[in-house]
């Protein structure tokens, strides 16, 4: 049975429904917390100390860690990039981990950033040590998998296309929302993946809306083999695995690409940019940005973290 666990600035809960019942742990790392299973357990069996609502929840995940991110990993989503999903290899890009901020924390728009996206996204906690070289199966594939966490890997567009890397565009402080909940699974739990349902909205308005199964074109597996070929993780290191389609940039037409790819540079991305200016999906200040993902059943439910973008 998953177990929901949540943090604030000074104590970690595990939560059942509106109630959550504090962990008896010395733990002030998401890896540490891993290491303490005896006390999670105990908590669980335990009697609820507080009330949910009561609690100022930050990101169950703790920085300093990896942050590990799958680049155009749905086919809904590459296919609106104007590219071939059947022909997308399996690569990653990497996050600065100063970007995670808690569910229900401001996103803070630097003030050189224009065009401010959003990305909904499942994430994948790392449950224990995986060295390179790993053998990573179907069978022990839990195993390096404690849990899933709602993220949004917010994105300056006019910061990562000109310069053609992700690593700035995705790292300004709050660009990674995490939470609310880290829900800890077990096998046959973690087995339900391709159930989950990615939702995000912006002020109630839905802009993405996708399930994993038939259109996550590399699955947890595939990416945890992939790096394990040249990335060491860690217990509590976060990867990514990609957004679907929905988000505010959205490829220009083909014929529009061909007859941009014979202008000069520097105009080409201006005459870009000046039409993206033009796009109201962008985010604004004061926008509300609600992201959420769990199967249809509710079986399992990673909650839904709420932000509100401030500039700068």
């Amino acid at each position: 049975m998953s177990t929901s666990i949540l943090r604030t600035a000074d104590a970690w809960y595990v939560a059942a429904g509106a109630a959550a019942t504090k962990i008896d742990t010395a733990a002030t790392t998401t890896a540490e917390l891993l290491a303490d299973q005896r006390a999670v357990t105990a908590a669980a069996a335990g009697s609820a100390t507080d009330r949910v609502a009561d609690l100022h929840l930050v990101s169950p995940v703790t920085a300093p860690c990896r942050v590990v991110a799958q680049m155009t990993n749905f086919v809904s989503h590459v296919t609106d990039a104007g590219m071939d999903p059947t022909t997308v290899p399996l690569t990653f890009f990497r996050k600065a981990s100063g970007s995670i901020s808690g569910p229900f924390d401001d996103v803070v728009r630097p003030a050189h950033v224009g065009l401010l996206d959003y990305e909904v996204e499942v994430g994948l906690v790392i449950g224990r040590t995986i060295p390179v070289g790993t053998e990573i199966t179907a069978d022990n594939l839990h195993e390096c998998i404690a849990g899933l966490v709602v993220t949004d890997d917010v994105s300056a567009r006019d910061v990562q296309l000109p310069q053609t890397q992700f690593y700035e565009a995705k790292s300004y402080p709050t660009f990674t929302p995490v939470g609310p909940a880290l829900v800890l699974l077990d096998r046959a739990e973690l087995a339900r993946f391709t159930e989950l349902r990615l939702r995000l909205a912006v002020n109630g308005s839905v802009r993405q809306d996708a399930v994993v199964g038939g259109d996550m074109i590399y699955q947890p597996l595939q990416a945890l083999q992939a790096l394990s070929r040249f990335q060491h993780l860690d217990a509590g290191d976060l990867v990514l695995t990609g957004t679907p389609v929905g988000t505010a940039l959205s490829a220009p037409p083909k014929a529009v690409q061909k007859m941009a790819a014979l202008l000069p540079e520097s105009l080409k991305w201006k005459l870009f940019f000046d039409g993206q200016a033009k796009n109201p999906k962008y985010l604004a200040d004061g926008d509300v940005v609600e992201a959420s993902v769990a199967t249809d059943d509710g079986a399992l439910d990673l909650g839904t973290q709420r932000t509100i973008v401030r500039h700068k």
